[in-house]
């Protein structure tokens, strides 16, 4: 391993606000803590949550437009700090209590804080990291050791850094859903990250995903899993899912919301089950309550995952049964760019960061 420098290039997330709010400098390199692993950054995956903390679009329960972060009035988040969940990379140096073997081991990070022991899989407490302490878009971060799982899998770095929050929130989401073998799900904005995973693990369970996307993405939806496409801005929704759908809607996963909601619980079938991770839509819907209980349906609110559907995420990994679905990379000093890019939705799958200083060996060959 080369020697850890003192100082290393990250961008720092100073102040809720636009793109000038992410500051791409040169700050002290850490140190793992007792029980902490430092990891060399060879990739970060991009998240809508990364754009919705730094604009404090989550709003209160009394005020939806108010500035506010990702742990409504409990929040761990401090200026400036380093973004960035889906870190890939390379233990460099161990702390405390931890085995020295751990050095050179290709890591991916479960960025989950979970606040609770192991063996508690209640999600009430729970914390990331890029949001409650810095995360990977630096050269180096320090994490927890338990959160570094090591990874034999040949997948590119770059193609490794699209799976964690994505893939987990959408394990979770069919998790809390119960999603069977042989039920048919819905799935709203499935060309994102979170969409097009939830697209392959649905089929892993055996059941049978349904996409809803824009014009142009109908091709590469299929080629990863869906069954059948439903443009997003067809004048019925609900008709246009009836003609391609093969059966009752047993489950929509719905990562869009907005004007679309009511029609979302219609398509579902008597007993159905909604669940949720995301609004970029729209978060503020309208509920006709008479719809949710004259059918019975079941709705879920849903946020990252736990310890056991992650770990269940890299076995899935290893064994080949997922794919990942990385649209390009960008250079950590390209910051901005790749923002402005990952807002305007329109790629399928994820993008990722690269540090500068591993462009060539990982992520020239993913920039376009």
């Amino acid at each position: 391993m080369e020697p850890v420098p003192a100082q290393m290039k990250a961008v720092q997330l100073v102040g809720h606000g636009g793109l000038e709010q992410l500051v791409y400098r040169e700050i002290p390199t850490p140190a793992p803590a007792r029980g902490e692993v430092l990891i060399d950054v060879h990739a970060c995956g991009m998240n809508n949550t990364d754009v919705w903390v730094r604009e404090g679009a989550y709003g209160t329960e009394t005020d939806a437009a108010e500035v506010s972060t990702w742990r409504r009035g409990r929040s761990t988040l401090e200026f400036p700090r380093i973004q960035g969940t889906d870190t890939v990379g390379v233990i460099a140096a161990v702390g405390d209590g931890v085995p020295a073997e751990r050095v050179g081991e290709r890591v991916m990070v479960d960025f989950s804080i979970y606040n609770r022991p192991e063996g508690d899989e209640s999600l009430a407490d729970i914390d990331y990291i890029g949001h409650g302490r810095d995360g990977g878009y630096a050269e180096y971060a320090t994490v927890p050791a338990e959160n570094a799982y090591e990874i034999t899998s040949d997948i590119s770095d770059a193609e490794l850094a699209t799976f964690c929050c994505a893939y987990l929130t959408a394990e979770q989401m069919l998790d809390r859903a119960r999603l069977a073998s042989g039920e048919n799900i819905l799935v709203t904005g499935a060309s994102g990250g979170v969409g097009s995973a939830i697209v392959q693990l649905a089929r892993v369970r055996g059941a049978i995903p349904y996409a809803v996307t824009s014009a142009g993405k109908e091709d590469a939806l299929r080629e990863i899993g869906a069954e059948g496409v439903i443009l997003r801005d067809t004048d019925d929704l609900v008709a246009a899912t009836e003609r391609v759908v093969d059966g009752p809607v047993d489950v929509v996963a719905d990562l869009v919301a907005g004007p679309m909601f009511n029609d979302l619980l219609r398509i579902l079938r008597p007993e159905g089950r909604y669940t949720t991770a995301g609004a970029i839509g729209g978060p503020v819907v309208d509920l006709d309550l008479r719809t949710m209980y004259l059918k019975q349906l079941e709705l879920h609110g849903s946020s990252q995952g736990t310890r056991t559907a992650f770990r269940r995420l890299v076995r899935y990994i290893e064994s080949g049964e997922i794919k990942p679905l990385l649209d390009r990379a960008f250079r950590l000093s390209e910051f901005h760019e790749a923002q402005r890019t990952f807002m305007a939705k329109t790629y399928v799958g994820k993008l990722v960061v690269v540090p500068d200083r591993h462009w060539e060996t990982v992520g020239a060959d993913h920039a376009s």
